[in-house]
């Protein structure tokens, strides 16, 4: 950054001088670009603003007017400051009509009692100027290798957004261009306060260059985005004129991020991680006040705050079949949350949607709706349900929790929602959703299912049949439980076997060889059938 004529004032070379400030006190902070001995008064012409003036004010007119007329020609073109030595052509101070003009001009006036040597003090300020353009090349060179590096990493939009504050040691915020805010950090403020009224506030700042400083608001403002495709606004909350440094601070963020959205075409947009990040922090307790949770989703556009809450998420049943040792494909749990948010927005239901655990076995999609007191949660999740079905097919299984009035009880919500989607996706039903009542009593054995009682009833009633087909590679438990899940109805269950019926006959036979049991006993079959339903949360559970 360059100097400021305060700073000059503090050199040795000046201070040699005895300076002292005779005009224009309060604009000492303005900046020295350079410095220019002139004796002459028509030099205005020649300078280009930022130059600190100094004369002995040897070839300076008497006449007051032209005086009033030399200031305002140097203000104009905007110097820095007017040093005078004092002794040559003034004795103890400059003519009043000078130092009168300059004072109603906001033209620094400063006057050295004794005689300075020009050489040391311009040798002084370049020598300053020089070192502070030094520093900023280096700091923007040390700015590019860490943004290089966040690129390299694949850094998420919150790492960035958190790189910059950490930086720059002020509050920054990501919107997109609906002023919705993307990603924030409020560098130890208060967030909510950061954010309150957020979009009302973004709007009133229109910057006109694609990089500007707002002076009413203190905000530093640049356009993100690519390839004639803005998304969005990078903003850092200065409160003063941005120095070169923080320039180039947010115009590289902002290349980082437009750059990372390039880059990564298949992961899911800037907006729904931002919802998956409130979401997955809300879960782990991790925002110290609620409060803080209730601002960031309001800058969003998504009130939690006096609204009843419900947890649900979303799964492929296709994925859920793989087990919980691989984890569902990123593309389709991206192309799943953006199904689900857009079926949210057509029915007017605010929503936080994102991806839960990305990358990971127990990856899905979190949705966490924000009712209005007197909505119907049934009628609300039917018509989303209907929306998603309808875009995605089938294959979607979704589960919600009970509705909770506090953010502090999402999290109940939510672990009730995945533990019946757990249940549901190991089933055949149609349902368009799921809760808790609908599972009956697979539900209950899935709850139940590291319950060392269950184990040792499962193996009790099916042991001998798990170790028949372990040791000769057969498949009595699935045609046993083809056999009662079709109501004891032989014919229907030959035909999902794919086996004749003769063939389906002997097995049977053979199964109650092996378990000693009459399968045409009502008590006998309840028992084998609410044991295959509890060995299937047992295996879900340790696949």
């Amino acid at each position: 950054m360059l100097p400021t004529l305060d700073d000059v004032l503090q050199l040795d070379a000046v201070r040699r001088g005895q300076p002292r400030v005779v005009a224009g006190a309060d604009r000492t902070g303005n900046l020295v670009r350079w410095v220019h001995v002139a004796e002459v008064t028509d030099i205005a012409h020649l300078l280009h603003g930022g130059e600190l003036v100094l004369t002995t004010g040897i070839a300076l007119p008497d006449e007051p007017d032209r005086l009033r007329a030399y200031i305002a020609d140097l203000a104009e073109v905007g110097v820095s400051g007017l040093m005078i030595e004092l002794g040559r052509r003034y004795a103890s101070s400059p003519p009043a009509a000078l130092v009168a003009a300059a004072e109603d001009l906001g033209l620094p006036v400063v006057v050295l009692a004794h005689e300075p040597a020009f050489v040391d003090i311009t040798e002084s300020v370049h020598a300053r100027i020089v070192q502070e353009q030094f520093a900023e090349l280096r700091a923007s060179e040390q700015l590019h290798e860490i943004f290089t590096q966040l690129s390299v990493e694949g850094a998420s939009t919150d790492e960035v957004v958190r790189q910059v504050a950490a930086i720059g040691g002020h509050p920054v915020v990501l919107e997109n261009l609906s002023h919705r805010v993307l990603a924030a950090d409020a560098d130890g403020r208060d967030p909510a306060e950061l954010l309150s009224a957020w979009e009302t506030r973004s709007r009133a700042v229109r910057p006109r260059t694609r990089t500007g400083y707002d002076t009413a608001s203190g905000w530093l403002v640049t356009t993100v985005g690519a390839r004639g495709e803005d998304w969005g606004r990078l903003i850092i909350v200065l409160g003063s004129p941005p120095s070169p440094r923080e320039t180039v601070l947010i115009e590289r963020a902002a290349t980082t991020l437009a750059l990372g959205r390039l880059l990564d075409r298949h992961a899911e947009s800037v907006e729904r991680q931002a919802h998956g990040t409130i979401i997955a922090r809300i879960l782990a307790h991790a925002y110290s006040d609620p409060q803080e949770a209730a601002a960031r989703a309001r800058a969003l556009g998504v009130p939690l705050s006096g609204r009843r809450l419900l947890g649900a998420v979303l799964r492929n049943r296709g994925s859920a079949h793989a087990g919980r040792g691989s984890a569902p494909p990123v593309g389709e749990l991206s192309a799943l949350a953006e199904t689900a948010a857009a079926a949210c927005k057509d029915a007017r239901l605010p929503a936080l949607v994102g991806v839960l655990d990305e990358g990971g076995p127990q990856a899905r999609v979190g949705v966490l709706a924000s009712l209005p007191a007197r909505a119907d949660a049934e009628t609300a999740l039917t018509d989303v349900a209907t929306r998603i079905r309808k875009q995605s097919g089938g294959d979607t299984v979704m589960a919600a929790g009970s509705v909770v009035e506090t953010i502090r009880d999402v999290r109940r919500s939510f672990l009730e929602a995945e533990q019946v989607a757990d249940v549901a996706a190991r089933g055949s039903g149609g349902r368009l959703f799921y809760r808790l009542p609908d599972l009956r009593l697979r539900g209950l054995l899935h709850l139940l299912r590291d319950d060392a009682r269950v184990q040792t009833f499962v193996e009790r009633e099916l042991g001998p049949l798990l170790e028949y087909d372990a040791q000769r590679g057969s498949d009595l438990t699935r045609i046993l439980e083809l056999y009662l899940e079709s109501g004891r109805n032989k014919a229907v269950a030959a035909q999902q076997a794919h086996l004749s019926r003769p063939a389906f006959y002997e097995r049977l036979r053979r199964i109650e060889r092996v378990l000693d049991a009459d399968l045409d006993d009502v008590e006998s079959c309840v028992s084998f059938h609410v044991a295959l339903l509890a060995l299937s949360s047992v295996r879900w559970e340790r696949s």
